[in-house]
């Protein structure tokens, strides 16, 4: 038995999607413990393409149970519309008793959408680059204390209450402030109530379900959201999530205590990429940053939108082995690297002539960082078919180890193409 949480090292988009369906393998239960369907986790599955942006990446196994935590925030019609329906038009099996939604996860609301597309469009330059999912004020209504849960669905009478106290008040604040159109009760309560029948079969009290599992000794893989570097509180704030993204919310997030994990693996780009606005030290704003972008399909799941490329930062790689306590790594994406002369990482910082190696907290610090470079050989051969540590090219190998070493900690998985077999197992980390 081991619990393992998978999480990002960088600021999302590092590939967990694919080494979470690759260790379910492994796995009898896969929890997702936060964030919402501002992820996209983007997973090749006998040659066909599948994005998955609430539903755990595990569900691609029939005999795997797949449950969503409290700390998840719902959007219950991407949810259903885009999710489940989708994946059962491409005959991908979800029924209750397989899927599990905790009955604690708060509900995205139409007026969450509103308030995230209003604000973002009247901070105009200033504006944090928000997928506009309403994630963020979702969030805010949890922790002021008047969310609403998807549990309160299946009580009319509360989610009447609740629903009826809550949207006078931001109807005020979306016309007075945002000066946008208000919002109907009655057509938000119907759309709401039908959401909650189609959903009932699936809630459930997912801490408990996963305190059974673990008592029958399951190996158990908890699958996180976003990176690191967008972490709420560890993060380049303001320019963050919402949530909490490091290992340790993956207890908060489902209900689990601390002793019960074994094992956490940080997944990383071999270079590094970051969607929206916020500092990014090493991006390539040239023709090799362009060359990337193509050759690694660098494109938002979620929203399309043309991530920022540049070169992998071993100083923010090393803060979040700090930050999660890794106790190993996987690498996605050596693969783009391949046809390059040579290679930068960032081993430090350099800021009014002194020397840093790690992030300021002063946001303003952090956007005039310049990094200071180590340089390796690349390589030309094609390692798409590697399957084994050996069976890439020295130069390559000589990368994988440069990380290890910079890191203290070790590599133990390799991807080299997005296909599920395209990836090189070191080290079982259920087992390890």
């Amino acid at each position: 038995m081991a619990c393992v949480v998978v999480v990002g090292t960088q600021w999302g988009d590092e590939g967990k999607g694919k080494i979470v369906d690759l260790l379910t393998s492994q796995a009898e239960v896969i929890v997702r413990f936060q964030g919402g369907n501002n992820a996209g986790h983007t997973i090749i599955v006998n040659g066909e393409k599948f994005i998955l942006h609430i539903i755990p990446s595990g569900i691609f196994h029939s005999d795997k149970s797949c449950l969503i935590g409290n700390g998840v925030v719902i959007d219950p019609e991407i949810l259903l519309e885009k999710e489940i329906d989708g994946l059962l038009a491409r005959g991908v099996s979800i029924v209750p008793g397989r899927l599990y939604i905790s009955e604690r996860a708060h509900l995205i609301m139409p007026y969450h959408k509103a308030i995230d597309h209003g604000r973002e469009s009247k901070k105009g330059k200033t504006k944090i680059g928000t997928t506009g999912r309403g994630i963020g004020p979702c969030y805010e209504d949890k922790i002021a204390r008047r969310g609403i849960k998807i549990g309160d669905l299946l009580d009319k009478d509360l989610f009447a209450s609740k629903l009826s106290e809550v949207l006078e008040e931001k109807n005020f604040y979306l016309r007075q402030y945002l000066g946008c159109a208000p919002l109907d009760y009655q057509e938000i309560y119907d759309r709401y109530l039908a959401f909650g029948e189609r959903l009932a079969p699936f809630v459930t009290n997912v801490s408990v379900v996963l305190h059974e599992a673990w008592q029958k000794g399951s190996n158990i893989l908890f699958e996180g959201a976003q990176g690191t570097q967008l972490d709420i509180d560890h993060g380049t704030y303001p320019f963050v999530t919402s949530s909490n993204t490091v290992a340790g919310n993956a207890c908060c997030g489902v209900g689990i205590g601390p002793t019960a994990i074994d094992y956490v693996l940080g997944i990383c780009k071999a270079y590094t990429t970051r969607v929206g606005g916020g500092p990014f030290p090493t991006e390539l704003q040239d023709s090799l940053g362009e060359h990337l972008r193509e050759r690694g399909g660098e494109y938002g799941s979620t929203t399309g939108r043309p991530r920022r490329c540049g070169w992998l930062d071993g100083v923010v790689l090393r803060e979040a082995v700090r930050l999660n306590t890794l106790t190993g790594l996987a690498i996605t994406k050596l693969d783009v690297l391949t046809g390059l002369e040579r290679l930068k990482v960032c081993t430090a910082y350099r800021i009014n002539g002194e020397l840093k190696d790690r992030l300021p907290a002063n946001i303003k610090e952090v956007e005039r960082l310049e990094p200071v470079y180590e340089e390796l050989p690349g390589w030309q051969e094609d390692i798409s078919t590697a399957r084994s540590f050996e069976d890439l090219p020295p130069s390559a190998r000589d990368y994988i180890k440069w990380i290890e070493e910079f890191t203290g900690i070790p590599v133990i998985i390799v991807s080299v193409g997005p296909a599920r077999e395209q990836t090189i197992l070191r080290r079982d980390p259920f087992t390890a």
